[in-house]
């Protein structure tokens, strides 16, 4: 009886198990399916070639088409020191493509494919990920193309420091297994939408993979098919962080207890145009408080190029509000 038991009442954990798996595999391979045929691998320096080592000759990274017109989204670092590349899709077609524009602060790069009707994906803006989401990633690590790794995110909103130093916000960190030549390539979930573009790896790490946003991705690609480039404003200074000492917090009733403390002025820059002097604090813009360069930074990314805006600044011992134009950064 026990045996009879037992057996009887594992047939359906064993079923439920079976179904589990399928409505995985399923969720990936409808993913794949969807997004597969836009993914591309991206070549600069030389051409792939059919056989298994012509592969790698040249070879740079992952894209993803992301309009029927062409547009292809990748990493900046893949097309670094190129204005022209060649992208090969999965059904073996390989087309010339050209650069259209870059930007090294979020790493991110938009190419124009030399055909036209392309297989192309969604990106994902509107609906936000949740820790523990099914993503899956689709590349071209180490030459080998159409390459499939399954994941969860595992974390939101971390931040990546690009190589030019600026903070990379919003970073998606993921499980999907991510190898050189995956940089570039799509992050998708089940629904197959790009919700990132695949962008580092942690040397000697496994698990984690970090992705730039789709809403991040979005809003490069607009920028650069509308103006032609990511316009970002910037105020002509050297800056550098430091403490505020807490007696002059709590006189001036400051809300943080950090500042950016001003070096010097760049003479060619806005700030030659306001009082803003080296020795001063900048503790706020706009109201808003900001606690540190990177704080400035992502303030400024998001203020239109050419708009007057208001610091608060400490001088010594007095609080001051100085107007101060920005200027695109060229």
């Amino acid at each position: 009886m026990l045996d009879e038991t037992s057996s009887n009442d594992g047939a359906p954990d064993d079923a439920g198990a079976d179904e589990a798996l399928d409505a995985y595999s399923n969720a990936v391979v409808g993913a794949v399916e969807l997004v597969g045929p836009a993914v591309v691998s991206i070549y600069v320096g030389g051409d792939p070639g059919p056989e298994a080592g012509g592969r790698e000759r040249g070879g740079a990274g992952s894209g993803v088409v992301v309009t029927p017109d062409g547009y292809v989204l990748t990493n900046e670092h893949v097309v670094q020191r190129v204005d022209e590349a060649r992208v090969a899709f999965v059904d073996g077609r390989s087309v010339p493509a050209v650069v259209v524009g870059r930007d090294p602060a979020t790493d991110l790069a938009v190419l124009r494919a030399q055909t036209a009707a392309l297989p192309y994906a969604r990106l994902a803006t509107t609906k936000p990920l949740r820790v523990g989401q099914l993503v899956v990633a689709v590349g071209n690590p180490l030459g080998f193309e159409s390459t499939v790794s399954a994941g969860v995110v595992s974390a939101l909103g971390r931040s990546l420091r690009s190589r030019q130093g600026r903070l990379i916000e919003g970073i998606v960190q993921h499980t999907a297994a991510l190898n050189p030549g995956n940089s570039g390539g799509p992050l998708v979930d089940a629904k197959g939408r790009v919700v990132g573009i695949n962008t580092a790896i942690i040397a000697m790490a496994q698990g984690i993979g970090f992705s730039v946003p789709a809403a991040t991705a979005q809003w490069v690609l607009t920028e650069i098919l509308t103006q032609g480039r990511v316009r970002r404003a910037h105020l002509g200074i050297s800056v550098r962080d430091r403490p505020i000492d807490l007696r002059l917090v709590r006189a001036l009733g400051l809300t943080v207890s950090r500042a950016i403390e001003v070096i010097a002025r760049d003479e060619s820059g806005p700030a030659v145009d306001s009082d803003l002097r080296p020795g001063d604090l900048i503790v706020g813009v706009n109201e808003a408080p900001v606690n540190g360069v990177d704080a400035l930074h992502r303030h400024l990314s998001r203020w239109p190029v050419g708009s007057s805006l208001e610091l608060d600044v400490v001088r010594r011992t007095r609080s001051l509000k100085l107007k101060l134009t920005p200027r695109e950064v060229r």
